[in-house]
């Protein structure tokens, strides 16, 4: 049990560094995970090894190190990209609600009108992810359609790519 406070310790270390780094620039970002996390991460990864050799691998910790093990280098991504958060957790609190949509799109009483129902809502979330108002974006868009907007350019049409007229 000491042993996982002290694992506990170590990310929270990770995470400290990454709060003192919040909204700083993407090279800022990279230089001080290169000189504060980066040997953190190496001496938690020595650390995590020399755990895998003393634990049974059938146990459910032995498990769970060699989990980590095989994913050791996509953990350390951050330390690659300053562009890159050291988890997931902000991506997914945005993608929840076009999850939890598709979801309710289940009870929409047709399975045609569940996928529609699904598909319309993921757009609308999907535009608020990226700072565009939906009704805006929707009538648009559909306008575009309407009015001959080239197949070939319909990434043109998508939400991120989206430019309000004035």
């Amino acid at each position: 049990m000491a042993h996982q406070w002290l694992a506990l310790r170590r990310i929270a270390e990770l995470y400290a560094i990454e709060k003192d780094i919040r909204g700083c620039a993407p090279g800022q970002r990279l230089s001080a995970r290169r000189a504060r996390s980066a040997p953190l991460v190496t001496a938690f990864g020595e650390w995590l090894q020399a755990q895998r050799l003393r634990v049974s691998a059938k146990s459910r910790l032995g498990e769970k190190l060699a989990y980590i093990h095989d994913h050791w280098d996509g953990l350390q991504t951050f330390l690659t990209d300053g562009r890159v958060e050291i988890d997931s957790n902000a991506v997914e609190n945005l993608v929840r609600p076009i999850a939890l949509n598709r979801k309710n799109a289940l009870f929409a009483g047709h399975d045609e009108g569940g996928r529609t129902w699904g598909r319309i809502a993921s757009l609308i979330e999907t535009c608020k992810i990226n700072g565009v108002e939906p009704f805006a974006y929707l009538k648009a868009t559909l306008e575009a359609i309407a009015n001959g907007h080239p197949q070939s350019r319909l990434d043109d049409l998508l939400p991120w790519n989206f430019q309000p007229s004035n």
